[in-house]
């Protein structure tokens, strides 16, 4: 059947998108556009003699309804036009900042929300552009300004570009005059002929910065020129990667002093911070009178903050940053090489300044004896113990990977009775061993007789022994409130701890983790025929316990006696092709809500080998994950 021919309204449609196009390529200026802006508007274009349409003018011709069919046809740069002419008949009184900062209504009556229905407009580019990104990042129920989120990206993009450029031996010039490429001006423009001042990174700062709320920026890009570009922008988080030298910490501290109203989040990644550069740092984000600021969230990760010259050199400015930091709500400080006097002092200030710091991270650092009373300010810090003063605001406490010992615990113990609230607690990848798991045990008991007790505990790879494992369930079991997560994982206990985490599961948990602690064959027996016959569970990691063809019996046991199990991850447990069949008809009598069951790393198993699984799904989405082919020559899965 032939189709149906297109209408005239349809036809008129698609000739008004193509003059705005053509228009928007032929030299526009996309991004807060106004009448009188354009060469040639309402007549010839001096490029051939076509006569183009102003946006202003289509946006005043035309009902609301044919506005947002011509949207649909647009692409980003042209739609950028009409958005803001649109936004003008609106409300014609505005100002010519890009934005809404308007009132709810014109002289005309017309509702502000009528100006902002090109929202779907503008969620159907960014979805064609950046398809992954937009299912995974965002909540359907989340109401989202897919215009600002467009341009942000767009710019982000644009400035990853530039830094490849940059960093090449053969680079000299200006950073702000790099070539955007072809292939992103195609994304925005629809079009092969672009005008030169279009590709320009200094363009698209210039015209989209204003969108930017968000930015990563390598160290090329911390100079003054681009500084001054985004100096329009709203910036509401900056991340700064490989900053190194003198020249590139200047230019963050352009941008920091520069957005310090605005700022809320500060994150730096693979930077060289010395004592100094933190102290120009810091001051930058203050903002001048008062002396004080609104960072919400600051971050240092796989990056040093100290000297090599002088290790025990302190920044004076951030321990002032943090007394400062009112707003404070996280605080992380991962692999910094700090030194065990700078944690003592970091957690000193946050008593004193009575912080409302809701997230303290401090990982990955070699922290052993931090506590320890032997240096000069120790003295302040056990009086700020003795005293009064309390954390009552910290919620998550993370030391996971500090090399701290059972004897730094007995300290830490002192100090997690001043955070009454504290809700998280990871202590992993130390070598607190079972002397220290009892220490933590005395302080987690006591948790638990207050109103606000202890949520989640966290003390993988802690060498912990099935002994002090046992006595911390037989804990967790005997209080009234439950704890709703556990990981445990990478402690080798052996098949013999199946027991203690039997009764265990009957206490009410609701996310366990014990990945690697040695089940086997006959951990997950007994584990099957111990389990209790009804599990609170929601979420539970068993993997790489080698668990065989028990492992299978377990999670079939596991799927009929926990009704609000929503994800199992069984991966690496060694399971033969038998095993799909075992768990598949536990999941036949019951469609509870498990979502989602992981068997990856089992390469005897795959949808070739029993061809139900695939028939499992809850909403859309496949329950088990099993490998796509059974592969021969697959490597065995229990070889290291």
């Amino acid at each position: 059947m032939a189709a149906a021919p297109p209408s005239l309204l349809s036809l008129c449609l698609d000739a008004v998108a193509a003059d705005l196009t053509a228009g928007a390529a032929g030299g526009r200026r996309a991004g807060g556009c106004r009448r009188g802006d354009f060469e040639g508007v309402g007549g010839e274009d001096g490029e051939g003699g076509h006569l183009t349409i102003a946006p202003e003018e289509v946006a005043d011709a035309l009902p609301w309804e044919l506005l947002h069919q011509l949207a649909s046809r647009l692409p980003p740069a042209a739609l950028e036009s009409l958005h803001h002419a649109a936004h003008d008949r609106c409300c014609p009184s505005a100002a010519t900042a890009v934005g809404f900062g308007v009132s709810d209504c014109d002289r005309r009556g017309i509702k502000r929300s009528r100006c902002e229905d090109f929202n779907t407009a503008w969620q159907a580019l960014f979805r064609l552009r950046w398809p992954l990104y937009c299912n995974a990042a965002h909540d359907s129920l989340v109401t989202v300004d897919w215009q600002q989120k467009y341009w942000e990206k767009h710019l982000q993009e644009c400035l990853d570009e530039a830094v490849e450029s940059a960093l090449l031996p053969s680079f000299y010039g200006n950073i702000d005059e790099l070539t955007i490429s072809a292939k992103i001006m195609g994304y925005i423009l629809h079009s092969e002929d672009i005008p030169q001042h279009y590709s320009k990174l200094s363009y698209h700062c210039s015209k989209f910065g204003c969108y930017a709320r968000c930015l990563r920026l390598q160290s090329v890009l911390c100079t003054a020129e681009i500084s001054a570009l985004l100096k329009c922008s709203k910036l509401e988080t900056l991340m700064f990667v490989r900053i190194i030298s003198e020249l590139e910490a200047s230019g963050v501290c352009m941008l920091l002093s520069c957005h310090a109203e605005t700022l809320l989040s500060i994150e730096f990644i693979h930077c060289k911070l010395s004592p100094a550069v933190m102290d120009r740092i810091c001051n930058s984000a203050c903002q001048k009178e008062p002396l004080n600021h609104g960072i919400q969230n600051f971050s240092i990760k796989s990056s040093s903050i100290c000297e090599k010259s002088n290790p025990l050199t302190i920044s004076a400015g951030l321990l002032d940053f943090l007394s400062l930091g009112k707003s404070l709500r996280l605080l992380s400080l991962s692999d910094t090489k700090m030194q065990p006097s700078f944690a003592k002092l970091i957690v000193h200030t946050l008593l004193e300044s009575s912080s409302g710091i809701q997230t303290l991270e401090i990982t990955e650092n070699n922290i052993a004896g931090w506590l320890k009373t032997v240096e000069k300010r120790s003295v302040c810090f056990s009086s700020a113990l003795e005293s009064n003063i309390c954390l009552n605001s910290l919620t998550v406490l993370n030391l996971r990977g500090n090399n701290l010992s059972n004897g730094d615990i007995e300290d830490l113990c002192n100090v997690l009775v001043k955070m009454p609230d504290l809700r998280d607690l990871d202590i992993s990848d130390n070598p607190i061993k079972d002397e220290g798991i009892r220490l933590l045990i005395c302080f987690i008991s006591r948790t638990f007789q207050k109103e606000k007790s202890l949520w989640k505990f966290r003390a993988e790879n802690c060498d912990l022994s099935n002994i002090g494992v046992t006595e911390l369930l037989k804990c967790l079991s005997s209080v009234s409130k439950p704890l709703n997560l556990l990981s445990i994982a990478d402690n080798h206990l052996g098949s013999s701890f199946a027991a203690a985490l039997a009764e265990f599961l009957g206490s009410g948990v609701r996310e366990l983790n014990v990945e690697d602690i040695g089940l086997g064959p006959l951990g997950f027996q007994i584990l099957e025929e111990a389990l209790p016959s009804e599990v609170a569970l929601s979420h539970i990691n068993v993997s790489k316990n080698r668990g065989g063809i028990r492992a299978a019996h377990f999670v079939s046991r596991l799927i009929r006696q926990a009704p609000g199990l929503l994800s199992v991850n069984a991966g690496s447990n060694l399971l033969p092709p038998e095993s799909l069949e075992i768990i598949c008809n536990a999941l036949k009598p019951n469609t509870c809500d498990l979502e989602r069951l992981n068997l990856m790393g089992n390469n005897h198993l795959s949808n070739a080998v029993f061809p139900a699984a695939q028939e499992f799904r809850k909403h859309g989405k496949q329950i088990l994950i099993v490998p796509s082919q059974q592969g021969p020559c697959a490597p065995y899965d229990d070889d290291p």
